[in-house]
């Protein structure tokens, strides 16, 4: 073997053969691959070399088996010794075995039923230890039934539900009785409590015991039944909105007969304390609705809070607040309190007719904002300061609006006067809210003015009334009772008519005490609109003195301006329409007198607007004179009208015109009124004789100039010698009235120059002195100075037409020849005069 291999062979099969030996089988594997890697008789020898290996260990085994093999031998013979006894002892230890077995049988039974009573008691104390940690969470929920569950709920619920069951059952039962149980809470009052209770389960009692189910149920059900919550609120809170809005009237209206009893209060307390000396006409004459009961409502005083229940809004704002979602509520609270806002301020259409329409839209807006009052004032944020001021400042200037509309309808000023006390009495109530109310005593200016002009239109109609009563004559008084009446209806003083015995007449006619009582009248009416509107003593004399004046620049001027135009007023009434106003102006500072003592103004301090009654009377008197002098000019010109001249005749008839005889008779009949009027005052006398004397002289002026205009007519072709004879007797009898002195005070022939005119004209062509016309023409000594050369030319051209055709023999004639060319010189030299005059 060792000649079939060299030595290197042998040495690597020795190491593959103790690797094999002394390595795990698994690891064998490639070992022997390396024999097949080698050289192509490898695995021969190596198998070889394997065969003696195996052949040198079987040897060694042999051995070692020949050593051994008789301890085995004895061994074996000791085993089999030991037989006899293992079966002995085997029966002894099963006979034991079964002796312990029935020995123990009792006991066994005994240990296994103590294992199974501590095992029940370990689980009973793990269910006490659950149990007490679920208790909490049922005696939550049975306190939140027991306190906000209302009897009817209850009994919806029934008397045998128990939380014991919501344990017991622990499945369906659980989550009905939760979600049913706890609807009936919500739908009860206390919603806020309820929600607190939901929280506390919330937070600290469900997670205690979050593994059960019924739990998981609560959980689960909270955010549903939170929602639940906020819409049942927000439902009860627009049902409270729709209640205060219904109820808005009602409040305001309370709010605002405290403020009137305050205000009639005052009032009384005003007049008692003697500020006007006729308590009839210092009351203001504003009635509330229900005053009948005032009395007895008088010890009850009635709240906001008394009239509405608030507690929606608290529990809403309390249930949005724990939410979280307060925020949201006081937007939605706001958007619709300012909706509601625009719905009170908006009018009925026809507010203005009544003021009953004033009384309610008036109530509505105080309930509004007495309703905001309070719950600015009774919550904390819900509404603040700047939100109610923000609406106030809107409501504000929508009243203001609709009051200016809706006044300016009004005409009668007893409803003016009524809206201007509801409007004092509605910023009274507002203003002791806290609502600054200064831009509605301001429009109470304004509807001072359209108080005032209703006045106005008031007293037009009675003036009228007066005045068209009236009998334009002096007042008859036959007893000392009579005149004192007048005396007591106007202020007259006359010492001269004070000493006359009775009967006797005063100047002035029965308008006069009618027209000062009216004035007065009207003052007093004007006081009551200045009556609480805060102003001082000055202010409201000053107001009453502007609203008098109006009174009588205005309406009682327009009034006498309107009489005086009338067709039925005759001279005599315009006479005494001049007397009465002479009276009415002298009255003007009785009633500054009078205003200064209903004000309770000191005389030394008054520096406010005088009375303007001298200037209207005044104007009234200048009116009423020119009157007469348009009326007497009318009167002329209806005479003139009369006229009827034969501009043609050869010669005159001797004696002046018939119409122009009437119409002097009438001016003397005329101006023989102005004498017969009283003229025992001096001032009487004066203005009468006054009148009359300009009177005379615009009648004869005016007379002058309608025979001028006659004998110039453009429609009147030609004039003879004879109708200027028959003018002159007319002219003449014109200066004859003029010189009887129809009216005494003229001075010397100052009337007579009314007519010098027509003089010098008809002295020129009836003594035909034109040499001296021409000569001493624009010479002041001349003796036909006021002679104008384009009436002289047009007169002498009718004169020259009227030869012509009246003479149709006159050229036969040297005389009338003669005249003819001495006509047409005259005329030529007229012309030259006149061109002259042109240029």
């Amino acid at each position: 073997m060792a000649d079939g291999g060299s030595p290197d062979c042998v040495t690597e099969h020795e190491r593959i053969l103790q690797e094999i030996e002394s390595t795990d089988t698994a690891c064998v594997g490639p070992t022997l691959r390396s024999i097949y890697d080698d050289q192509s008789n490898a695995h021969k020898r190596f198998m070889e070399k394997l065969d003696v290996r195996i052949k040198n260990h079987d040897r060694e085994i042999e051995k070692m088996c020949n050593f051994h093999h008789q301890g085995f031998v004895d061994a074996i013979t000791e085993l089999l010794k030991v037989r006899a006894d293992a079966e002995k002892l085997m029966g002894q230890v099963t006979d034991t075995n079964y002796r312990l077995q029935e020995a123990g049988r009792e006991v066994t039974a005994q240990t296994e039923e103590v294992i199974r009573c501590r095992v029940q008691q370990r689980n009973m104390a793990v269910t006490v230890e659950k149990l007490q940690l679920c208790i909490p969470v049922l005696e939550m929920y049975s306190k939140l039934k027991e306190q906000l569950v209302c009897r009817s709920d209850r009994q919806a619920l029934g008397p045998g539900t128990r939380v014991e069951h919501v344990w017991n059952t622990c499945g369906r039962r659980v989550e009905h009785f939760w979600t049913e149980g706890l609807s009936q809470v919500l739908l009860s009052c206390r919603h806020y409590a309820a929600l607190k209770t939901m929280e506390q389960l919330e937070k600290v009692y469900i997670p205690r015991v979050g593994q059960y189910r019924f739990c998981q149920i609560m959980a689960e059900n909270l955010p549903r039944l939170r929602g639940e919550v906020k819409e049942i609120s927000m439902s009860d809170l627009k049902d409270f909105l729709e209640s205060i809005r219904k109820h808005s009237d009602k409040i305001g209206e309370t709010a605002m007969r405290q403020q009137h009893r305050t205000f009639s209060g005052a009032i009384t307390k005003q007049a008692s304390g003697g500020r006007h000396p006729l308590n009839t006409h210092t009351h203001n004459d504003v009635t509330m609705e229900d005053d009948t009961g005032e009395e007895e409502e008088a010890d009850e005083i009635l709240t906001a809070q008394d009239l509405v229940d608030f507690s929606p809004v608290y529990r809403c704002l309390h249930i949005y607040t724990v939410l979280g979602d307060r925020e949201t509520f006081e937007s939605y609270y706001r958007k619709q309190r300012k909706k509601q806002a625009r719905l009170v301020l908006q009018p009925q259409a026809n507010m203005y007719e009544t003021v009953e329409g004033y009384r309610r839209y008036f109530n509505q807006i105080v309930g509004f904002f007495v309703v905001e009052d309070h719950v600015l004032h009774a919550t904390r944020g819900l509404v603040t300061r700047a939100f109610t001021d923000e609406l106030w400042n809107m409501a504000l200037s929508k009243i203001i609006a609709v009051l200016r509309t809706h006044s300016s309808y009004c005409d009668d000023p007893d409803l003016v006067l009524e809206l201007k006390n509801l409007i004092v009495i509605f910023a009274d109530t507002l203003q002791a809210y806290g609502f600054p109310v200064t831009r509605l005593f301001e429009l109470l200016f304004e509807v001072r003015d359209q108080y005032n002009e209703t006045l106005l239109k008031k007293w037009a109609l009675v003036f009228r009334d007066i005045f068209e009563l009236d009998n334009y004559s002096p007042i008859p008084v036959d007893t000392e009772e009579e005149y004192r009446l007048v005396v007591s209806r106007f202020p007259f003083h006359d010492v001269e008519i004070d000493q006359q015995d009775f009967p006797k007449k005063l100047p002035m006619s029965q308008s006069v005490p009618q027209i000062y009582t009216q004035v007065k009248e009207f003052i007093y009416a004007s006081l009551k609109f200045s009556e609480s509107l805060h102003r001082s003593s000055t202010e409201i004399d000053d107001m009453l003195r502007k609203s008098t004046n109006l009174l009588l620049t205005r309406t009682l001027s327009c009034c006498l301006q309107n009489l005086i135009k009338k067709p039925h007023i005759g001279l005599t009434e315009l006479v005494q329409i001049i007397i009465n106003t002479t009276h009415l102006e002298q009255g003007c500072r009785y009633l500054e007198e009078f205003i200064t003592n209903i004000t309770v103004i000191s005389p030394e301090t008054v520096h406010t607007t005088r009375l303007y009654g001298l200037s209207t009377f005044k104007d009234a008197r200048h009116a009423a004179e020119g009157e007469i002098y348009t009326k007497l000019n009318q009167k002329i010109d209806e005479f003139v009208q009369l006229a009827d001249y034969e501009w043609s005749m050869a010669e005159s008839d001797g004696r002046a015109s018939g119409y122009l005889m009437d119409l002097i008779n009438f001016l003397r009949s005329t101006f023989q009124v102005f004498t017969h009027l009283p003229n025992n005052n001096n001032d009487h006398a004066s203005m009468s004789g006054k009148v009359a004397q300009t009177a005379c002289m615009s009648a004869c002026k005016h007379l002058s100039t309608s025979l001028m205009q006659m004998l110039l007519d453009t429609e009147l072709k030609q004039i003879s010698m004879g109708a200027i004879q028959q003018f002159n007797l007319d002219v003449i009898q014109c200066e004859l009235f003029a010189s009887s002195e129809p009216v005494p005070g003229f001075q010397g022939d100052t009337l007579q120059l009314a007519f010098i005119d027509l003089r010098q004209l008809l002295d020129l062509f009836m003594v035909w002195d034109w040499s001296t016309y021409l000569a001493d023409y624009g010479q002041p000594t001349s003796k036909y100075l006021r002679v104008n050369p384009v009436i002289a030319l047009a007169l002498l051209e009718k004169m020259k037409d009227s030869n012509k055709k009246n003479n149709i023999f006159s050229q036969f004639r040297k005389n009338d020849r003669d005249k003819q060319k001495l006509i047409e010189t005259v005329v030529k030299q007229l012309r030259s005069l006149v061109n002259g005059m042109s240029s």
